[in-house]
């Protein structure tokens, strides 16, 4: 099958395409050798226009020729109609790379940038329009900083078919995995790649378990749990383990998570400590777990005193999503794992966010694409959540601690981090972001007040033994003033978050 690289200006895109070995062109570099001349010369003598015009011409006749193996489109390629109708049938490959990483590749003000270049935030306004649509297109999404390892990563891809099924290529200090995103993959088409080998040895809990089991047979061994975030604790963990040791189950295994984040988490805990380590793959059958908790590789169990305290860092083998188990979830679930989505929205801004506010789905592809994609190129600038990964803490210091004073019991997660959304824009003073995520989170059937029978001061109290909390210090906050610009590590007055409490009670 033929491929098309695109992306962004300084993504990679040439060299990649050298990787992929004879038969790989890019559009820029024939352009120039049939004319004798840089593009730069050719689009400052005669303009943008005339330039996309031989540029959707040229990239049509190699996108055409049997000969050519691989295509590297230009940045500006997929404003074409033309073009992006040609793609069909081609495998597209984003190499995806933010504004101010491309910024210091290409530009940086140099006279010698490339024309669209030369100006800071032209160039930033041209990288968040184009980005969407680069995003739309690829049926396989890598970051650029893995350009030159292209034919490794498609070597381990290659039985995903394009438009059965899409792929993120995830990043992280410790490792590398594939997030690959299609309908029936725990269905009727029972997928597993083909590069993974091992026995199986599936956790699950007893709903998920009912339904999807079978899509992983033959297995050496089926582990069921009770569904619900009671079961995440070390005396399910001690369960596990031991159901693994009957079973001779040994760490060239794989464990197969399936369900939603409990059992992710649970699993995943139990993958990282058995025998020391064990591969383990994520299969998310909830919302809240497709555009979440299965990404980045934290696992572990909740103690009675505080959430997810107990824990490791150890990221999947792969990440395997079918959004049709979606239409299994009772409504509540789906309520759940929504807030997950807007939480993840106000984090990305942009592109996302303006899809769910303006009212996509919980379950939309694209929003759950967008949201695993949001997610992995967080985890990749940060593993062990000492930086930019505590952004992804957007309403969960308060959410948790109101999950953990009423017993995990009382509120799915999901419920509490809507809770936790709410108070969080109040500490950030967006009182019309607050207004706009409360007619959301409303519409999605969750909470918009704490039960009255809640202790605002056990809330507050727990908020102090959140995870995130280093030596003596306060509690470090994540404030959202405007979709986009969430920062993380901020200092919250006691008064202030007590207010804001006491507000959800009201």
């Amino acid at each position: 099958m033929k491929t098309a690289l695109v992306g962004f200006m300084g993504a990679g895109k040439t060299s990649g395409a050298q990787t992929l070995g004879p038969g790989a062109v890019d559009v820029d570099a024939v352009i120039e050798q049939r004319s004798g001349r840089p593009v730069a010369e050719i689009f400052a003598a005669q303009g943008e226009s005339a330039f996309r015009e031989l540029e959707e011409r040229t990239t049509l006749e190699l996108l055409d020729d049997p000969t050519v193996r691989a295509v590297a489109l230009g940045g500006g390629a997929l404003q074409s109609q033309r073009i992006r109708d040609a793609l069909g049938g081609v495998r597209v490959i984003l190499l995806d790379i933010d504004a101010e990483q491309a910024w210091q590749r290409v530009g940086a003000g140099r006279d010698d940038a490339r024309p669209l270049a030369r100006d800071r935030e032209q160039f930033e306004r041209l990288h968040a329009a184009r980005r969407p649509l680069y995003e739309a297109l690829a049926d396989v999404i890598v970051p650029a900083s893995c350009s030159l390892r292209l034919g490794e990563i498609l070597a381990a891809v290659e039985d995903v078919t394009p438009g059965e099924a899409r792929v993120l290529w995830a990043t992280a200090e410790s490792g590398e995995y594939p997030v690959v995103i299609g309908a029936g993959l725990v269905g009727e088409r029972a997928f597993w790649p083909r590069a993974l080998s091992g026995r199986r040895v599936v956790v699950s809990d007893y709903n998920a378990a009912g339904l999807y089991a079978q899509a992983f047979e033959p297995a050496l061994a089926s582990i069921r749990i009770m569904p619900g975030e009671q079961s995440k604790t070390l005396a399910h963990a001690e369960i596990v383990w031991t159901e693994m040791v009957r079973h001779g189950v040994t760490r060239t295994d794989v464990v197969v998570a399936l369900g939603g984040g409990v059992v992710g988490d649970l699993a995943g805990f139990c993958a990282a400590a058995y025998q020391r380590g064990m591969r383990f793959v994520q299969v998310p059958t909830t919302l809240v777990a497709q555009v979440d908790s299965a990404y980045g590789g934290k696992t572990g169990v909740d103690l009675a005193e505080a959430k997810n305290y107990v824990g490791a860092f150890h990221q999947p083998s792969a990440v395997l999503v079918d959004p049709q188990t979606l239409t299994t979830l009772a409504p509540e679930e789906l309520a759940a794992g929504y807030a997950e989505v807007v939480k993840t929205g106000l984090l990305a801004g942009g592109a996302l966010w303006d899809r769910i506010r303006g009212g996509a789905p919980a379950n939309d592809l694209q929003v759950i694409t967008g949201c695993a994609l949001t997610k992995l190129r967080i985890v990749a600038q940060d593993e062990h959540d000492t930086g930019p990964r505590q952004l992804l803490n957007l309403g969960h210091t308060i959410g948790h601690a109101i999950e953990t004073v009423t017993g995990y019991a009382r509120y799915r997660h999901g419920e509490a981090v809507a809770l936790g959304l709410l108070a969080a824009l109040r500490l950030s003073g967006a009182e019309d972001l607050r207004e706009e995520v409360s007619e959301l989170l409303a519409g999605a059937g969750l909470p918009l007040s704490l039960d009255p029978q809640v202790s605002v001061e056990e809330v507050i109290r727990a908020t102090a033994r959140d995870k995130k909390r280093v030596g003596e210090g306060p509690v470090p906050f994540v404030l959202c003033p405007a979709p986009g610009r969430a920062l993380f590590g901020q200092v919250v007055a006691p008064e202030e978050l007590r207010a804001a409490v006491e507000e959800l009670r009201a």
